[in-house]
């Protein structure tokens, strides 16, 4: 999906991490042992951030940004200060400091933009706590960059865990100039975007991941939400978001899928109960094996250009969402972490991953646009691959064998929730 590297964090040094709340100044002095699993400041050792990841670019054409919403009331000096204090609590308990910093987002605390990098801030600490927890104690390395064409972010991964492989949950803050190449991308897929003197600027941010557990048993997933906005020559600002939660069995538990698909359904109907079936049936479509005949898993939810009803209810959607993760996830790790497996249930997990690395590496749009421009981050686009895989020549599992149960399902998706 186009443009994602630009939440992978094209290019840029490492930057130290620099407190910027008193969980900064503490965490920096001391880490973050206590019940969190993680080590910030550290360098990272990472494979790659969101390279499954859903992408920046759109499939269609987003509407163009013409909804002004009203001027919120100024508050008062004592509501004011109740604002800031909220504002540096919510970033004590983020993995980091936020990547635009307490003071850009206090001036334009309800603009989308802040509430979003708020939003994907609290997300990764939330998945991130919730994972170390289930991990037993094992810590996630905390590595917060910068990007010398405008903005940063933060990835935290985990590798050789209890119950991970490896984890890593990542977040983007950007801005610049779109390349040229990335501007003709877009307009292949149908947009209508004027340029001055070739540039284009823009903002996105988001928070993406993909989790690789080491039991078989143990499902994988990757969830990717994210806000791109961008700037014409005549001072049109177009918006839109984008994202999706899925997952990736390599041995089918009916119960868990129920679980995975009525959990997103659930937080879709919130708003509109014709967005989950819709978004079903694209995530089905888009992580397809053409050369293989199948899905890379059992599907979920997956949408982009998503610039209505309204930026509120748009946004308000993403959130809703963005809460789900954890619940339609960590209850199947929890289930399964501890299940006895087998040397050949373990063989077929690196097969099945293996089809993984193809998808990523084959069909992702994101990571073939990061792969080909230069500047790119290149250990944040291959995060999504697992520590290990296998391909082994002319595999084909016996009929009737629980590989062959997947097979069917991946090669003809079903309906979880009804």
């Amino acid at each position: 999906m186009s443009l994602l590297l630009l939440l992978r964090g094209a290019g840029g040094a490492r930057g130290a991490l620099r407190p910027c709340c008193p969980w900064g100044r503490a965490a920096s002095r001391r880490g973050l042992s206590s019940g969190a699993g993680v080590r910030p400041g550290r360098r990272s050792l990472l494979a790659g951030l969101a390279g499954a990841a859903a992408a920046l670019a759109g499939l269609g054409l987003a509407r163009r940004a013409e909804m002004v919403s009203r001027e919120p009331v100024a508050p008062s000096l004592g509501e004011a200060a109740e604002d800031e204090d909220e504002l540096s609590r919510r970033c004590g308990d983020f993995m980091a400091p936020p990547v635009s910093g307490l003071r850009e987002l206090r001036s334009r605390r309800q603009d989308v933009r802040s509430r979003m990098e708020m939003l994907i801030m609290e997300t990764q600490s939330q998945v991130c706590r919730a994972l170390a927890q289930v991990d037993r104690g094992a810590a996630f390395t905390v590595d917060r960059w910068e990007r010398k064409e405008g903005g940063g972010g933060v990835s935290c991964v985990l590798q050789d865990g209890n119950v991970f492989e490896k984890a890593g949950v990542n977040v983007s803050v950007v801005s610049g100039h779109l390349s040229e190449e990335a501007v003709q991308q877009m307009r292949s897929r149908g947009k209508t975007l004027k340029t001055k003197n070739g540039k284009l600027p823009f903002c996105a941010m988001g928070v993406s991941s993909v989790i690789h557990p080491k039991n078989p048993h143990v499902p994988t997933i990757h969830f990717n939400y994210r806000y791109f906005e961008i700037e014409e020559a005549d001072g049109t600002k177009q918006w839109w978001f984008g994202g999706g939660t899925d997952l990736t069995p390599t041995y089918l538990n009916e119960e868990d899928a129920v679980h995975f698909h009525k959990t997103l359904k659930e937080a879709c109907d919130q708003h509109n109960p014709e967005l989950y079936p819709k978004y079903k049936k694209w995530c089905d479509d888009y992580f397809y094996i053409k050369h293989r005949g199948e899905r890379r898993g059992i599907g979920g939810i997956f949408f982009d250009d998503l610039d209505s009803p309204s930026k509120e209810e748009a946004f308000q959607f993403v959130q809703s969402c963005a809460k789900a993760i954890v619940p339609c996830y960590v209850p199947i790790v929890k289930k399964h972490s501890r299940d006895p497996f087998t040397p050949e249930e373990k063989l077929w997990q690196q097969l099945r991953r293996g089809r993984y690395v193809e998808f990523n590496l084959v069909y992702d749009r994101g990571t073939k646009f990061g792969l080909a421009t230069p500047g790119s981050r290149i250990e944040s686009i291959l995060m999504s691959l697992p520590l290990t895989a296998r391909w082994q020549y002319m595999h084909t599992p016996p009929e009737k064998s629980r590989e062959a149960e997947i097979l069917e399902v991946l090669r003809n998706p079903k309906d979880w929730v009804h």
